[in-house]
């Protein structure tokens, strides 16, 4: 049976469908899914206005049982939703199951906000007058979210949208739409006006520019590529739309000379490999002090070939598949592209032929690599890495910040001076110490510099800086007498 969309508050027919595949197993099909049409997202959008002004007037507790409600059933479900996760996307099934769960953890932590939007006052400069400073809901949001994470990401961006008193239209990937559906199944079943929250699928071309140029759109909430999101930018513009996006990456991981190396092994492996490099935090430049440069690579080359690759679902699967045939052909062609430049691939890069047709690939590390290729100015999304060999601390600083990117770089060192100042100098928005640059907490700001973001910062409390408008009022109380 085909899953539908949920338009204007029904669950209705589009005007195709999809098929949706598990990339561990082709053969199995995931589902048939529901193609939104131009009209049905007018609609939709049309609804979302209505039900945004109703939702803005619930009280405050009533809003946080909603999400409170939501993100309770993520995590009691976070085996069963995890699972159809990785069945569809391809990350390993205990990394499925723990985004499903940390995404109701984005619900619970919001749902706490809702209790906590605290206003401003002042006394103005005018004798007997005074201020109220307070947030007011943006209005109604369009969020289109990745395939990488597409339970989390949509998470993240949906739940301070609703707590702040916004109706939100949700795109998602169209490469994970089962993940979407469970999710908006969950939403849909709250206390919630008809028609506040919208699951249109379809394609980027059609449904999503369509959406981003809509002038009945206060704001958009983007995660994906550059030019998308350049493109994006562009049209919201046009119509003056409020605009967040967090896009792409190229993540250093520097390993100094007096760095623990099974730590700094360990890091890397984790930070390249993890999601089979599909994340937007992923550790794809190590930068290597030339003092340890030839045992880490050693250890290293060692850790990449002993992981497991295979079926998403199986036990002790360390590398699920590449998520898309689309994708597994421009990660072989990066590999080309290396070989080509000159690095040297000491291990991995490989088509894998395994029991299950689906589209798997081993874990590969360039070795010889220099920061100018293109290897290590774009973001591959794939499970590559390549090593940078370096002279100094400050040569490894500057290698870090050489880059139009700027979400994370991390540094692995037992120097409390190195820390601190690569901590203050590294021009990312996210900076690690002794941890993997991938993984950040949801209650603490996210995003990045560069290409890499724009506009406000996602997560935490920062979230509300883009889900908000700001209204200033003066209060003139006569005179008492």
């Amino acid at each position: 049976m085909t899953k539908l969309n949920l338009i204007a508050g029904e669950w209705l027919a589009g005007e195709a469908e999809i098929e949706n595949r598990n990339p561990s197993d082709l053969s199995d099909l995931v589902g048939m899914f529901a193609q939104a049409g131009a009209d049905q997202l007018d609609a939709t959008l049309d609804q979302a206005q209505v039900a945004q002004a109703e939702w803005a007037a619930y009280g405050m507790e009533r809003k946080q049982a909603v999400l409170m409600n939501i993100g309770n059933e993520l995590m009691s479900r976070a085996e069963e939703l995890g699972t159809l996760l990785s069945r569809e996307e391809g990350k390993p099934l205990a990394e499925g199951k723990g985004e499903v769960y940390r995404a109701g953890q984005f619900f619970t932590y919001y749902a706490a906000e809702c209790l906590r939007q605290l206003g401003e006052n002042a006394d103005s400069v005018r004798p007997g007058v005074e201020v109220d400073v307070r947030r007011e809901a943006v209005g109604v949001v369009a969020i289109i979210s990745p395939w990488n994470f597409p339970t989390a990401t949509a998470s993240w961006k949906i739940a301070p949208a609703l707590c702040y008193g916004n109706a939100v239209v949700w795109k998602p990937a169209n490469i994970t739409p089962a993940s979407a559906v469970a999710l908006a199944e969950i939403i849909e079943r709250q206390d919630i006006p008809k028609g506040l929250f919208s699951l249109v699928m379809g394609s980027g071309r059609s449904i999503g520019q369509r959406l981003v140029e809509s002038p009945k759109v206060n704001a958009i909430s983007f995660t994906g590529s550059v030019p998308v999101g350049k493109g994006i930018a562009a049209a919201a513009i046009q119509n003056l739309t409020k605009v967040q996006m967090e896009m792409g990456s190229k993540n250093a991981l520097a390993v100094m000379d007096d760095a623990d190396l099974d730590l700094a092994v360990t890091l890397a492996l984790g930070g390249a490999f993890g999601g089979s490099g599909q994340k937007c935090t992923a550790s794809s430049r190590l930068v290597v002090h030339a003092g340890v440069h030839d045992a880490f690579v050693e250890k290293l080359v060692a850790g990449a070939q002993a992981m497991k690759v295979g079926h998403a679902l199986e036990e002790g699967v360390q590398l699920g598949p590449i998520v898309s045939q689309q994708q597994l052909s421009e990660n072989l062609a990066y590999v080309d592209l290396g070989k080509s430049e000159g690095a040297e691939l000491a291990c991995g890069g490989l088509r894998l032929d395994m029991p299950h047709d689906g589209y798997y690939m081993s874990p590969g590390v360039f070795l010889n690599s220099t920061n100018d290729m293109r290897i290590n100015r774009e973001e591959m999304f794939a499970p590559l890495t390549s090593v940078i060999k370096v002279d100094s601390y400050d040569e490894a600083l500057s290698v870090v910040n050489d880059t139009n990117f700027g979400l994370t770089s991390g540094i692995v060192t037992q120097s409390l001076a190195r820390a601190t100042h690569f901590r203050r100098n590294a021009r990312t928005g996210v900076v690690t110490v002794n941890l993997p640059t991938a993984g950040t907490d949801y209650h603490v700001p996210f995003g990045g510099r560069g290409d890499s973001s724009y506009g406000p910062r996602e997560q935490g409390k920062a979230a509300a800086e883009f889900y908000t408008t700001v209204k200033t009022a003066y209060i003139s109380a006569g005179n008492p007498v």
